[in-house]
């Protein structure tokens, strides 16, 4: 069994592995026609469950065929232009070159003496977006799983800066007087985090939002005074810079301005709209976002890169120590005296896949401009999709897109109940996914069934965006046919 670990001995061995597994992948991509199948979990999970994990195939081409059969002819390509569903991108080459390095070499980030010049390179990365976004000489941060990592953290440091008690904060008497301030377009992780942090339900308040689905700072207004009028503590405001949803960015300057007037500690989740920042023509829709205490960034999604690969960035490097602790196996107390680059000192994990390598690589090969004018190219394509949807009598269009994401629903010709008309969307979306032939997102939107575009695959055209339509109105057509049909 020892002529399957990875060492100088088997060098020819990895090569003739993993070089068979890639021609295996390029073949399939090569020949992919559609994003889906349409297979079913009942029809899949049978081949999955009949295989023996106790009786190994020893051959690495048969285990290359039976991926095949139970993971790769059926897996969902988000790099087929037809997808358009989720915020999931096609990956660049240089970041694939990047995944297959970091694993084979297997760095952990957590110290020094595991990774070297890896934490290095994330160090390098960190200080180049901290900069990018304008945080300040003092900034730093740290690589995370995504998202919903990078906004727990962030608001565990916003916990610990505002908590009762704390120097130089006005409190209420226990947890339960602090307070989470986000719109209702805000992403769902912040009311996970307020619960793994020991925050009830009470503590995370929905702002509403205006047309544009941007939070109303009118509102925010009200609710800060509100706070400091019941002597509750709001210990962070969530502005959205991308809403899943709607791609809408939070009127980002003048929230700045609020947490600065009531001294509330400011998160930005950039997760999605994180890709301005390398734009070379929307960079101005993130104005204001230089002013954050905190911020989430996902490259995994606007910025092409394989998951995972996101950060979390801080103005203020102190604020980290929140997240540290000394374990004398690990990052004894005197490696801080001994100035020994740590990166555990930082993060919520320890160990930690070099994903920011991958960043590394896409910049090394590509520049930021090459991605910027990717992320461009997407945002041009959702503000020609929404001029179609605008003008095409079989759908209502929510909102003109600031990033990539097309809100919309099928509306018939003829006078329909409400509720019918969400169960036509719905079947719509279910019947495309079936075929296969194109994968779209749902959401609610003022509780009625929605459909999404999420772009963000620049060889997405709008013949694409014009084909998926016509699919989505003849399902939705032809269940209202059959729905008056039954009626009658």
């Amino acid at each position: 069994m020892r002529s399957h670990l990875l060492n100088d001995l088997t060098a020819e061995h990895y090569r003739r592995s993993v070089t068979e597994g890639v021609e295996r992948v390029a073949a399939h991509l090569a020949a992919t026609d559609r994003p889906f199948t349409g297979i079913t979990a009942d029809a899949l999970a049978p081949r999955i469950d009949g295989i023996d994990l106790d009786r190994p195939l020893h051959d690495t081409s048969a285990v290359l065929d039976e991926l095949e059969e139970v993971y790769l002819r059926d897996a969902v390509h988000f790099h087929h232009p037809r997808y358009v569903a989720h915020l999931n991108c096609p990956v660049v080459i240089p970041a694939v070159l990047g995944e297959a390095v970091l694993s084979a070499v297997n760095s952990s980030l957590d110290t020094w003496d595991q990774s070297a010049g890896a934490t290095l390179i994330e160090r390098k990365l960190v200080d180049w977006t901290a900069s990018r976004i304008g945080l300040g000489p003092a900034a730093d941060g740290v690589f995370t799983s995504g998202g919903t990592q990078s906004n727990l953290q962030a608001l565990l440091l916003a916990r610990e800066e505002a908590k009762p008690g704390q120097a130089g904060r006005a409190g209420a008497d226990s947890l339960g007087g602090l307070r989470i301030l986000v719109s209702e377009a805000g992403h769902f992780s912040v009311r996970k985090a307020a619960k793994l942090l020991g925050l009830g339900p009470e503590s995370v308040v929905s702002l509403p939002v205006d047309r544009d689905r941007r939070m109303r700072t009118v509102a925010l207004a009200h609710e800060l005074e509100r706070c400091r009028r019941e002597g509750l503590v709001p210990m962070a405001v969530v502005a959205t810079a991308g809403t899943t949803d709607f791609g809408s960015i939070d009127p980002l300057p003048e929230i700045a301005e609020l947490c600065d007037r009531y001294g509330v500690w400011l998160h930005v989740d950039a997760a999605y709209g994180c890709g301005l920042l390398v734009s070379p023509t929307r960079r101005h829709l993130l104005a204001g976002i230089e002013r954050a205490d905190s911020v989430t960034v996902d490259y995994h999604k606007s910025f092409f890169q394989p998951v995972s690969s996101s950060a979390l960035l801080v103005r203020d490097a102190s604020a980290l120590r929140h997240a540290t602790y000394h374990a004398e196996y690990l990052n004894p107390r005197r490696t801080v005296s001994e100035r020994i680059p740590n990166q555990v000192d930082k993060s919520l994990q320890t160990t930690r896949r070099f994903d920011a390598l991958k960043l590394w690589t896409t910049l090394r090969v590509m520049g930021a401009d090459g991605i910027g004018r990717l992320f461009d190219e997407v945002c041009d394509l959702a503000a020609e999709g929404w001029r179609m949807l605008a003008a095409d009598p079989r759908f209502d269009v929510v909102v003109e897109p600031a990033l990539s994401t097309l809100v919309f629903r099928h509306v018939p010709a003829a006078p329909t109940d409400p509720a019918e008309i969400d169960r036509a969307n719905l079947h719509a979306r279910k019947a495309l996914f079936a075929s296969g032939a194109a994968v779209v997102a749902g959401t609610k939107v003022g509780g009625r069934h929605h459909l999404k575009f999420t772009l963000l695959n620049p060889e997405t055209t709008t013949a694409d965006l014009a084909a998926v339509l016509d699919l989505i109105a003849g399902h939705a057509e032809q269940y209202l046919g059959e729905s008056l049909d039954r009626a009658s």
